[in-house]
Formats: structure tokens, C-alpha cells, sequence
């Protein structure tokens, strides 16, 4: 049962993390993309041109559909990315490796990992993706940065995480 317990966390944490990892570090360059095309926009907006109608005049909304497909990515795995701690401490347990020290410093990572997900990374994204659909843009340049800083901070921490669930201090595996 531990094998298949180690099986389900390690897939888990691989399908479930790393597109969250991925999609919630793409966010913030996407959001500066569309703001900088939603500006561009207003500042041609009075002009009359003959190239209104060009594909380009469509940017800013399909730029808004990529930020709420990321952020959906975004918000669907981080639900399904709950069995990665769910299996952790099953494996751990079925281990018998609950109290030592790299399980609970992984623990401990992985909280802060999910809180600043939770907390601060799905929200802002939230409010920057309101802020451009308000037409908004320079409001949510200050977001975007905040957002791109807390997405480096919670990767960070998975691979932290990562690394302690490869290297575990004092395993007597030699690895």
C-alpha cells in the first residue's frame, strides 16, 4: 500500500502543481500584455483610421481570454493539487516518517506554498483580471508586480519542498 500511496503523491504533485506552478508564472506577463494593449487601445480610440476593423483591434479581448484560462488552470488544479498532501501523509505514515524533521519542515513549506496560493496568488489574480475588464490597465500594473513576486515565492517553495522529498536529511539511502 506504500507504493501505491508514494505513486499517487508523486503523480499528484507532478499533474496537479506543476500546471499551477506553470500556468500562475505566465499570468503576470500575460496581464502586463493585455494592459499594455488595452492602453494602446484608449490612446488610438479617438483617431479615426481606416484599420479599426483589423485583427489587431481585437487583441486586448483575446488577451483577457488567456488570463481567464490561466487563472481557471490556475484555481481547477490548485483544488485537484490537494491530494498531493492528502497521499504525503498517508506515505509518510505508511512509512513511519511523520516526525521526522524533512516531513515536517515539508509540511510546513507546503502550508505556506498553499496559503500564499489561497491567499494571495488566486485573489490577485482575481482583482487583476477585474481591473482589466474594467478597463483598467494602469490600476493594475501595482497588482501585476505584487502577483508576479508571490507566484516566484510559492514556486520557490515547491521546490524547496521538491528538493527535501528527494534529498530527505538523514535518510539512510545515501541519496
Amino acid at each position: 500500500m506504500t507504493a501505491f500511496f508514494l505513486a499517487v503523491h508523486v503523480l499528484a504533485a507532478i499533474l496537479a502543481i506543476g500546471p499551477v506552478a506553470v500556468a500562475a508564472s505566465m499570468f503576470p506577463a500575460a496581464a502586463r500584455r493585455a494592459a499594455d494593449r488595452n492602453t494602446a487601445e484608449r490612446n488610438t480610440a479617438g483617431r479615426n483610421t481606416a484599420d479599426r476593423n483589423t485583427p489587431d483591434r481585437n487583441t486586448q479581448a483575446g488577451g483577457l481570454a488567456v488570463l481567464r484560462v490561466l487563472q481557471r488552470v490556475c484555481r481547477v488544479y490548485a483544488v485537484a493539487g490537494l491530494a498531493v498532501p492528502v497521499f504525503g501523509f498517508a506515505t509518510a505514515s505508511a512509512l513511519g516518517v511523520l516526525g521526522d524533521a524533512w516531513v515536517v519542515a515539508s509540511v510546513a513549506l507546503t502550508g505556506a506554498a498553499a496559503a500564499i496560493l489561497a491567499l494571495a496568488v488566486l485573489p490577485g489574480q482575481e482583482a487583476v483580471l477585474a481591473r482589466l475588464t474594467a478597463g483598467n490597465p494602469l490600476s493594475a500594473g501595482a497588482g501585476v508586480a505584487r502577483l508576479a513576486t508571490l507566484t516566484g515565492v510559492f514556486n520557490l517553495l515547491w521546490a524547496a519542498v521538491t528538493v527535501l522529498m528527494i534529498v530527505r536529511p538523514g535518510s539512510t539511502t545515501g541519496v
